[in-house]
């Protein structure tokens, strides 16, 4: 079925019937069968031998009728050509109807309208067979009814959930980063072709950003070779020594943009840390706060797994971003909270607006009306991939005023 509304429409559609056919047994089993017509005829034959002739006197007719009621252990009622009462036994009954014989719906239950062959007619109200259901006996009846239904149903209707959500799962895993989710395409129906949309459309986001990374890969790296030459022609050339530190100054700014750049689009290729050891974080800020004046560090040792080289950077970052864009002294602190390693780099700056905070982390964002050094723009945003790619985040915290707070899972 390639369909997924008739898939659901014929579920409905099965279920209705089931339950029709199901309350049709109900009925048939309450009511009774359903009226005949020959075996009617034939009844009446064999009653009229019990019963008196039609010019009988009442007495006799009603002594008859006495003895068969008795025999029968059922209400009956004999009438005349016109429907008139001629002798009866039990329970009051209702004449029958003009029409032909057959059933007669009564207070107490269904009775039969048989005709004699001398054109009166006997209605009879035999005793049920058994005891009449009970509302219980029914309401169990009409919920092993749903439950047939629902079980029916549930088939197919978790065959289709099922796969939307492992849809979802492949969505949520695509959008998670995990450019190689795929979902498995079962079926024919509106999922299978969403399936497949999902996987062409994951293929070709991820050769998309593929090619990407590849092109700023390789285009930061053939930067170097031009910077190379021209530092090297700076040293030849015969410029002031003002200029030429000027000159000097752009290189390196421009070398340490190359340099990010390549680290950026190496931790997007990676998977996994090339090196993975137990580092103390704590020591390793010691050694980098050491490089800086009006730059402290306090705290225990914390230990962490990870690459010491990639840490390392993400801490001169921090500190680099501290003494660029805030005011000395600058603070940092390494501790252990809920068993996380947390480093917290604090400066002496103005406290960052709230609609700056949300962007800070993203790639060559500088806030609008702060003067001073620029930087390269990738500083913080390296922080966040590094900080992510060693299982931990990165955040701003104003309450402590202008500090940025990184945690990481600490070692056993």
């Amino acid at each position: 079925m390639r369909r997924l509304y008739l898939q659901v429409y014929l579920t409905i559609v099965a279920s209705l019937v089931l339950v029709v056919l199901a309350a049709g047994l109900l009925w048939h089993f309450i009511a009774g069968v359903a009226p005949f017509g020959r075996q009617f005829e034939v009844a009446g034959e064999i009653i009229a031998e019990f019963v008196p002739p039609a010019d009988a006197s009442r007495e006799v007719q009603q002594q008859a009728i006495d003895r068969l009621a008795k025999r029968l252990d059922a209400d009956l009622a004999l009438f005349g050509r016109g429907n008139e009462p001629l002798a009866s036994a039990g329970r009051p009954l209702p004449a029958p109807g003009r029409g032909r014989p057959g059933w007669v719906r009564t207070a107490a239950g269904p009775a039969l309208a048989i005709p004699l062959p001398d054109g009166r007619r006997l209605v009879a109200r035999l005793p049920p067979p058994r005891r009449q259901p009970t509302a219980l006996v029914l309401a169990a009846f009409l919920g092993v009814i749903a439950l047939v239904v629902a079980l029916g149903a549930r088939p197919v209707v978790r065959r289709l959930t099922g796969r939307l959500e492992r849809l979802q799962r492949g969505v949520e895993s695509l959008g998670a980063g995990d450019l190689r989710s795929r979902v498995k395409v079962e079926g024919r129906d509106e999922v299978a072709r969403l399936a497949e949309s999902f996987n062409q459309a994951a293929a070709r986001i991820e050769s998309l950003v593929d090619a990407h990374k590849m092109l700023l890969a390789n285009a930061s790296h053939e930067l170097r070779t031009p910077l190379t030459r021209i530092r090297l022609g700076l040293e030849l050339a015969g410029v002031s020594p003002e200029r030429k530190a000027e000159l000097e100054r752009d290189i390196a700014e421009l070398d340490q943009l190359v340099d990010e750049i390549l680290l950026v689009s190496r931790l997007d290729a990676i998977d996994r840390l090339d090196v993975c050891e137990d580092i103390d974080l704590a020591a390793l800020a010691a050694e980098e706060c050491a490089r800086y004046d009006d730059c402290s560090v306090e705290g225990g040792p914390v230990t962490v797994r990870g690459d010491p080289a990639l840490l390392r950077r993400m801490i001169r970052n921090l500190v680099e971003n501290a003494r660029l864009h805030g005011k000395p002294p600058i603070e940092v602190t390494v501790g252990r909270r809920n068993g996380q390693a947390v480093l917290e780099v604090r400066d002496r700056g103005p406290v960052i607006g709230e609609a700056a905070r949300e962007r800070l982390f993203s790639p060559f964002y500088r806030i609008p009306g702060r003067e001073g050094p620029k930087g390269t723009g990738l500083g913080l945003a390296l922080v966040r991939r590094i900080a992510r790619r060693h299982g931990g985040e990165v955040g701003y915290d104003p309450e402590r005023g202008s500090c940025f707070t990184v945690g990481l899972p600490a070692a056993r």
